[in-house]
């Protein structure tokens, strides 16, 4: 190993430890150092390792878990970027971490979320054995910009990775054309049927086919522009997936069970977490787990064991409440933590978050996308629900227009009030927190509660 990428592991791994002996992390600004000092430090630091890396809008922490679980139940000899760490200079900075101080890494395998505009780049380091990417949604506009520029990107990647596995989501218009004109073996996972009878209004992100523009035609819709998708014009269609759930036998408030195929296999499957898009996260993660030769016996056991990523669909006592932190952070994905809570026939107590921050998006126009009117529908059910946030006012406001009378909304300028109203009752509680929100609330909940620190 060069004496550059040495001393770019040791201030990394220095600056590191500082920061979070500070109680400040310890990713991006390390990784940032040894970056500026050893421009390749990614590529050395990974070489010998087999990567599989997670990306896509929607889902890519939960996939993650779920992955890590199976490779840790299989006795893989791995590490993650479990603290989401997802940019360029964090992935080099969880590298450094778990390396020697010579740069050499004692693991087989690594598990990275990426972030699907930081792909492009980290791609050209990496040494990818499988790529996962879930889906392609509208996300935070002012960075990523129009849904064709993360595809592109996406795209982009790939090319840096001829030999790579790929497992696409079939089910997603976008995502299955990153399949078309390259040398990858593709693997397909998706969801052969409805996920629910009825689901919060759908707001397609990709009406029109990618390569003729001719409106899509579906068989069935699970959520957003997901489903049987075919053109009647092009004949651009749904590939049949290796890897399906065939049949959506119980939705609930804590877990699903489904029935998922996989190449001609029949497994009954208990998903430990709640959430159509979770039983997406599910399929993923069997598909990743064939491409690295794990049993599927032990990829389905995994699937009903693994550990929630932080804020997704994460429980913890507040006071006398039992509330749940859901990640939102799109139009697509909250309209799934809306039919998730939609669906279920309890009592709640609701809390929306909503930040501006550059990690959020500066744009919140995407809140009026949002289907607020079908939880305002039952707001019977809700007894209190509360507003916080940089935004909390346009949040007010957006739910006021979806039909949520006035005198409901009760907006806190401070999370330690917020946590104290939500705890003050045992009528259990959703928080829905958009990205800077969730970890500055979970600052707050750590200072009352067993719950662990963020930080790996």
């Amino acid at each position: 190993m060069k004496l550059q990428t040495r001393l770019a592991v040791l201030v990394c791994k220095a600056s590191g430890a500082v920061l979070r002996r500070l109680g400040r992390g310890g990713t991006n600004l390390p990784g940032r150092l040894a970056l500026k000092i050893d421009r390749n430090i990614l590529g050395e630091l990974s070489r010998g390792v087999k990567v599989t890396v997670v990306t896509g809008t929607n889902g890519k922490t939960t996939t993650s878990r779920m992955i890590e679980q199976a490779f840790a139940d299989a006795g893989l000899k791995y590490f993650s970027n479990k603290s989401g760490a997802n940019l360029l200079t964090g992935i080099i900075a969880v590298f450094a971490q778990h390396c020697t101080l010579s740069g050499k890494c004692p693991y087989t395998h690594a598990l990275i979320e990426c972030d699907e505009a930081a792909f492009r780049r980290t791609s050209e380091f990496l040494p990818v054995e499988c790529l996962v990417v879930n889906n392609i949604f509208r996300d935070q506009l002012d960075r990523y910009g129009e849904i064709t520029h993360t595809l592109n990107a996406i795209r982009e990647g790939i090319t840096h990775i001829p030999d790579a596995t790929l497992c696409l989501n079939a089910d997603c218009s976008l995502t299955a054309s990153l399949a078309e004109k390259i040398p990858n073996k593709v693997l397909w996972f998706g969801v052969n049927v409805p996920i629910y009878e009825e689901t919060a209004h759908e707001l397609s992100d990709a009406p029109y086919c990618i390569h003729c523009k001719t409106e899509y035609e579906y068989d069935y819709i699970t959520y957003g522009h997901l489903g049987g998708f075919r053109c009647p014009k092009c004949g651009y269609h749904r590939h049949d997936p290796e890897v399906a759930v065939t049949k959506v036998v119980k939705t609930g408030a804590d877990s699903s069970d489904v029935v998922l195929n996989m190449f001609g296999r029949v497994h009954e499957v208990h998903v430990n977490l709640p959430g159509g898009y979770n039983i997406y996260n599910a399929a993923a993660a069997a598909a990743v787990s064939h491409v690295v030769g794990i049993d599927e016996e032990t990829a389905v056991s995994a699937l009903g064991q693994f550990e929630c990523g932080f804020g997704r669909a994460e429980q913890f006592t507040l006071g006398k409440a039992q509330a749940r932190m859901m990640l939102v952070k799109n139009p697509a994905g909250f309209n799934q933590v809306i039919n998730l809570i939609a669906h279920d026939e309890g009592s709640y107590k609701l809390a929306f978050l909503l930040n501006d921050r550059f990690a959020d998006g500066t744009d919140i126009s995407w809140i009026w996308d949002v289907d607020f009117e079908t939880l305002a529908a039952q707001q019977d059910r809700f007894p209190r629900i509360f507003v916080s946030g940089v935004r909390a006012d346009d949040m007010a406001l957006r739910l006021k227009y979806a039909g949520f009378a006035v005198d409901k909304l009760e907006v806190f300028r401070d999370y330690e009030t917020l946590l104290t109203e939500v705890g003050a009752d045992d009528i259990p509680a959703f928080l829905m927190p958009t990205y800077t929100a969730m970890f500055d609330l979970r600052g707050e909940i750590s200072k009352h509660t067993d719950v662990k620190a963020f930080y790996e």
